[in-house]
């Protein structure tokens, strides 16, 4: 079976366009491209892309993950169904893509689909991933209905042994088999969505399952096969899970032994313009990197969307990327403008 190279996908997308979206997308593309000429932090536009956590919960406990880890400084809870929908109700005319997704496991979330359908009745182009071990029948259908367009399913491995290496306490079978559901009722319902993706996290202990994964996804039917590198937190001395392949390694190994991320902090950053990430309890944060929300830039339950996307801290944020990104801790580990996808 040839797979899917994503045009059906891409057709979607583009389907979801407005001439409001258009012209804000316009907007952000100019404003980031002067910003960065000129070093001055400016937008007129409003964002093209927003993630969203549905969930902190998760039920394994992957090593490299804060919600695996149980390690949160944050709160853990359940995103809101109406602080969601208000949400939704102020920016969808300008919001393009919507992910369903930054920490957690989103199907933990009792009303998730329900949620979906709400931004996909918005004509919003809507996104998650999941480990897929909560994709029963009942979910599978109900996830093809909600007008979900594209659905992420990590599968790290291609035998329990491999798999459960990196995400610990999963299980295979329940990540083919969710597939498999999928799949089903995308044929039975006769949908062209989700567009479903293996998202196969390339590290040592798996590096030798790649083409494994490619020929599971053909014979499953699935759309696409997505290898992308992994993010170490304390990758200074090196780690077990950083693999020998060099174009799967986000890092490099230095001649006195201690490795350093591969790509360069340059002072500009495209998701500081074009996206944002929004917690469960709706404080907004610069990007998925900031994973235990240390760098708070306002809270949607008390703020419009436009008063602070447009504001102060939002502005000053930027600058100082734009001065010198180096400083800011948490893109010391951050892959912008690099290859994450392989």
């Amino acid at each position: 079976m040839k797979m899917n190279t994503g045009i059906t996908d891409g057709l979607n997308f583009i389907s979801k366009l407005s001439i409001k979206r258009s012209w804000n997308a316009t907007k952000v593309v100019g404003s980031y491209l002067y910003s960065k000429i000129s070093r001055r932090p400016v937008h007129w536009g409003m964002p093209v892309s927003i993630s969203i956590e549905p969930t902190t919960s998760c039920n394994l406990r992957c090593p490299e993950c804060p919600s695996g880890l149980r390690s949160f400084t944050r709160p853990t809870g359940m995103l809101d169904n109406d602080f969601f929908r208000n949400t939704i109700d102020e920016v969808k005319n300008h919001l393009t893509y919507l992910l369903f997704y930054f920490q957690g496991e989103p199907y933990l979330h009792p009303q998730f689909l329900d949620l979906v359908k709400y931004a996909s009745d918005k004509k919003i182009y809507t996104a998650t991933s999941t480990n897929a071990h909560y994709l029963n029948d009942a979910n599978a259908k109900k996830t093809v209905e909600s007008g979900l367009d594209r659905l992420i399913i990590s599968i790290d491995g291609t035998t329990q042994e491999t798999y459960e290496a990196y995400r610990i306490g999963g299980k295979l079978d329940k990540v083919i088999e969710g597939t498999k559901n999928i799949i089903k009722w995308k044929q039975e319902l006769k949908s062209k969505t989700p567009h479903v993706i293996f998202q196969f996290l390339v590290v040592k202990p798996n590096e030798h399952q790649i083409k494994e994964v490619k020929q599971l996804a053909r014979e499953l039917g699935v759309n696409e096969v997505g290898l992308k590198t992994a993010q170490i937190y304390d990758y200074e001395q090196g780690s077990e899970l950083i693999p020998t392949i060099d174009k799967y390694a986000r890092y490099k190994k230095e001649p006195n032994g201690r490795y350093s991320i591969k790509n360069k902090l340059l002072n500009h950053c495209w998701k500081m313009w074009h996206s944002c990430v929004i917690t469960w309890d709706g404080k907004v944060v610069p990007c998925c990197f900031d994973k235990d929300a240390h760098y708070q830039l306002g809270d949607l339950k008390s703020t419009s969307f436009a008063t602070l996307w447009h504001g102060e801290a939002y502005n000053n944020f930027r600058k100082s990327l734009l001065i010198s990104r180096s400083e800011i801790e948490m893109c010391k580990n951050c892959t912008e403008g690099t290859k994450v996808w392989a």
